[in-house]
């Protein structure tokens, strides 16, 4: 990897890249067409409202090459937080470089240093064997819960 790749927490500047990105992936994984000014407004809100999470980029020769969300969710089971992993992308070129295992350094030292996390986690496609064998190189393993939803309107 890049001896010059530096982890950091996200930024004002680091919106429109995010957003960039969130756009790129949701098309790349899902093959699903966001809004840019939806996702703009969404990465803004992030950085703004601190109970929403806060945003993790890879930068490399001054440019972010990388990122993801973290979110929270409250386990009254464990009376400690749950870190979600979420919008986590990595330029195409940049792939296969070890960037995502130093994001997930990153967070994992933050949630020690803040305290009260009991757990990091994150969904994936189950056909992304990919990421599901680099999110267990890591340490990660899959849990027993399947993921629903309900969307609603706003």
């Amino acid at each position: 990897m890049h001896s010059d790749l530096r982890i950091r927490t996200a930024e004002p500047k680091d919106v429109e890249t995010i957003a960039e990105f969130n756009v790129t992936m949701a098309w790349e994984t899902e093959r699903t067409q966001l809004g840019r000014e939806t996702v703009i407004a969404g990465v803004q809100a992030v950085l703004t409202e601190p109970r929403h999470g806060f945003y993790v980029v890879a930068e490399a020769q001054g440019q972010v090459v990388g990122c993801l969300l973290i979110t929270f969710e409250w386990s009254d089971w464990r009376c400690g937080l749950f870190w979600w992993i979420q919008s986590l992308y990595v330029q195409p070129q940049f792939r296969r470089r070890g960037i995502f295992r130093q994001l997930h350094e990153f967070v994992k030292s933050e949630a020690l240093r803040r305290g009260g996390v009991c757990g990091i986690r994150l969904y994936v496609e189950q056909s992304n064997r990919t990421a599901q064998q680099a999110y267990q190189q890591i340490g990660m393993r899959p849990c027993s819960y399947q993921m629903y939803e309900q969307m609603l309107p706003k």
